[in-house]
C-alpha cells in the first residue's frame, strides 16, 4: 500500500499521524481514501466541485504529479506521496 507524507499544519486533521498508509491505483484514489479516513481533510484538500485545490500539490518521488497524469497517475504498492501546500508572501 502507498504511503503520504502529511504536512505539519494538516496533522491536526489525521490525528497527529505524520504517514497515512492509503490504498488506491491512482493519486486520486489514494487521496480518496485518505479523505475516507480523515473526513476533515477533505475540506482543506478539495474544493466543494471536488476539485482539488490549487494550492495543494502532492508530489510524487519528487515530481509535482500535476506534471505527470496529474490525479490519474498511477501508483505502485511501495509509492510514497507528500502532500506540500504552497506558502506565498514575503517582502519584495
Amino acid at each position: 500500500m502507498a504511503t503520504i507524507r502529511i504536512p505539519t499544519p494538516l496533522r491536526a486533521y489525521t490525528g497527529g499521524e505524520a504517514e497515512i498508509t492509503v490504498s488506491g491505483d491512482t493519486v486520486g484514489a489514494a487521496l480518496q481514501d485518505l479523505t475516507a479516513q480523515h473526513e476533515q481533510l477533505r475540506q482543506h484538500l478539495y474544493s466543494e466541485k471536488g476539485e482539488l485545490r490549487a494550492f495543494v500539490n502532492v508530489f510524487l518521488a519528487g515530481d509535482d504529479v500535476r506534471h505527470l497524469k496529474g490525479e490519474d497517475t498511477p501508483l505502485q504498492a511501495d509509492s510514497r506521496l507528500r502532500i506540500v501546500p504552497s506558502v506565498a508572501g514575503g517582502i519584495r
